[in-house]
């Protein structure tokens, strides 16, 4: 694909009908459009959120993005609003329980994860809590890609990341997760060049 001319949009994304041009996979569905305007990008600052979107990056392994935002209502009711004092708390009876729900995704070994992880994240309030840590992974310089398909899938500062969460004994965080994480909190700004930039919340 020939290089996009520096301020010219980014060849392969697409034109909603409210004129907003998105990736390809932010466009397949009201809900995804909404999440990218709204929330894709948008920084976490409590320990909740933070949990909550290593879970659902963890839960996407396999899947799309667009089953987990259909079932994200329903993991957050059974995982304690991600409150990982809460969670924590889950045991074997709890994860039976939960793989009878048919509204989430009843996979054990990433149920397992998402308790796991609440547990890390209580451990790790006393290096600085899961958004400090989170946030010394945020690169100094990052360009924005020039299209879709230049989009990196991982970067030396999200497998340094996934070392790192892993000595601090979370699971299902490899690199490109934790790229998908960075990029979902907005640890790096990858949306293309003349994408559709986040709604203000004001």
């Amino acid at each position: 694909m020939p290089a996009t001319p520096p301020h010219q949009p980014a060849p392969d994304l697409v034109l909603g009908e409210d004129g907003r041009l998105r990736p390809p996979w932010a466009a397949e569905s009201l809900a995804l459009q909404h999440y990218y305007d709204h929330e894709w990008g948008r920084p976490v600052h409590s320990e909740a959120a933070a949990l909550e979107r290593i879970v659902l990056e963890g839960f996407q392994a396999g899947l799309s993005w667009k089953t987990i935002l259909h079932k994200r209502e329903a993991l957050r009711a059974r995982f304690a609003q991600f409150d990982a004092d809460l969670l924590a708390e889950f045991g074997e009876g709890e994860v039976a329980t939960l793989l009878q729900c048919e509204d989430i995704i009843r996979n054990r070994r990433k149920i397992e994860s998402a308790i796991n992880n609440a547990r890390a994240t209580i451990a790790v309030r006393e290096h600085g809590g899961l958004v400090d840590l989170l946030e010394q992974f945020k690169p100094t310089t990052h360009q924005r890609p020039r299209s879709v398909a230049a989009t990196p899938s991982q970067s030396e500062e999200s497998k340094a990341m996934a070392k790192a969460l892993k000595r601090h004994g979370f699971s299902f965080v490899g690199p490109t997760t934790c790229y998908a994480l960075m990029q979902a909190i907005g640890l790096v700004d990858d949306r293309p060049v003349g994408a559709a930039p986040l709604v203000d919340k004001s």
